[in-house]
């Protein structure tokens, strides 16, 4: 095996764990004039593409737990860009639904893709690539085989 192979700089893990650590960096001043979070950002993505979604449904597409959603959810809701309702067909669910306010941001949020890739310098198609290449990673749930 080659020397190179243990040093900290070849590890795939380092670059994704580097990386993510320096994307939210990045976004920062992207969100603040929004008054968003990276995280918070993350759930409005997912409500602006269908909402309402129950608390379990928008942390399996976030790939998160449902309890380390909730103060994000709240976070939101005190700034009036959702609501939590209790379904009425099964009060053991709990819908998040976007507020007109929360519906409206999407418009001021449209920009952002755009600012990053000007800021990281990558284009469409780089970062399609980018994002496309992460897949294996992004997705996959270690089974009890690994």
């Amino acid at each position: 095996m080659d020397e190179d192979a243990l040093k900290l700089e070849s590890q795939l893990c380092f670059a994704i764990v580097t990386a993510a650590r320096n994307v939210v960096s990045i976004y920062r001043p992207v969100l603040e004039p929004l008054g968003l979070t990276h995280p918070q950002y993350l759930v409005m993505l997912a409500l602006w593409e269908r909402a309402p979604q129950s608390l379990s449904e928008l942390a399996t597409a976030l790939a998160v737990e449902s309890a380390s959603l909730s103060p994000t959810i709240k976070r939101l809701e005190t700034q009036g860009r959702v609501v939590r309702r209790r379904r009425a067909a099964d009060e053991r669910v709990l819908d998040i639904a976007l507020t007109d306010e929360g519906a409206a941001l999407r418009e001021r949020a449209l920009d952002v893709p755009r600012q990053i890739m000007e800021r990281v310098g990558l284009g469409v198609a780089d970062v399609e690539r980018l994002r496309d290449g992460l897949q294996p990673f992004a997705g996959r749930r270690p089974t009890t085989e690994d």
